[in-house]
């Protein structure tokens, strides 16, 4: 076979494999607005749907992941296509965590269902959802279109998802030392706030794979974390 049609083959199994990544990402933005409704609506058979909704994200990665590691196998990559095979794991990987915790706010959601309700909590917790789910569509876009100023503006609004965590964290003492009745609820509504916090660091993950993609180099500067996204677990982790 020529090294024409190598290269034409490996282009297409690699636009094959890319197409599974974009149809995750649309998965677990869905998963997590899904959430989010079903948590501001109180809707136990909407969180049912998100929970079992998480396989499919499972069964993508692991598909993506047989389809690189066959790749890598039988085309031999060069450097740079490696570099793209590799980022394409990593951004799966990624977005696999982003249906985890999509599914980890559906599970409190329906224990929160039997709680006592915090006024307005879930509205906010909807519009911190609404953020980052654009977040993660804008690191995919990014990501698709190999777009560099993208990525970096993505990671550079991140800041604002920590910021809304920090304010909802506060909140969430301030309703706890007014009302000890609230403690349960608040604690429930703090892990789903640090959830979709989690999910904007993961977008910003992948933002950080576009700029390694197009650069070959990761960003040297450390992006300043807002202090209240660090008071209850720390802030990054894919």
């Amino acid at each position: 076979m020529s090294h024409e049609h190598i290269a034409a083959a490996f282009d297409r199994d690699l636009e094959r494999i890319q197409a599974l990544v974009m149809k995750m990402g649309g998965l677990a933005e869905a998963a997590l607005n899904d959430a989010a409704m079903a948590l501001e609506a109180r809707d136990g058979e909407l969180a049912a749907q998100v929970r079992a909704g998480d396989a499919t994200l499972d069964a993508l990665e692991e598909e993506i992941n047989v389809e690189c590691a066959r790749l890598i196998a039988l085309r031999a990559p060069t450097a740079g296509d490696l570099r793209t095979i590799l980022t394409v794991m990593k951004v799966a990987a990624a977005l696999e965590r982003c249906g985890d915790y999509a599914k980890n706010l559906a599970k409190r959601s329906l224990v929160l269902a039997d709680l006592p309700r915090v006024e307005g909590a879930a509205g906010s917790i909807r519009r911190m959802a609404r953020q980052v789910g654009q977040l993660l569509r804008d690191a995919l876009d990014a990501y698709a279109r190999r777009d560099a100023d993208l990525a970096r503006e993505v990671r550079a609004r991140d800041e604002e998802v920590d910021q809304m965590y920090g304010a909802l964290f506060r909140e969430f003492v301030t309703h706890m030392m007014a009302d000890p009745r609230l403690i349960s609820p608040c604690l429930h509504l703090h892990f789903i706030a640090k959830n979709i916090e989690r999910v904007g660091d993961h977008a910003t993950g992948i933002a950080e794979q576009v700029i390694y993609l197009v650069s070959g180099m990761l960003p040297d500067e450390v992006r300043r974390k807002d202090e209240g996204a660090t008071l209850g677990q720390p802030g990054r982790g894919v």
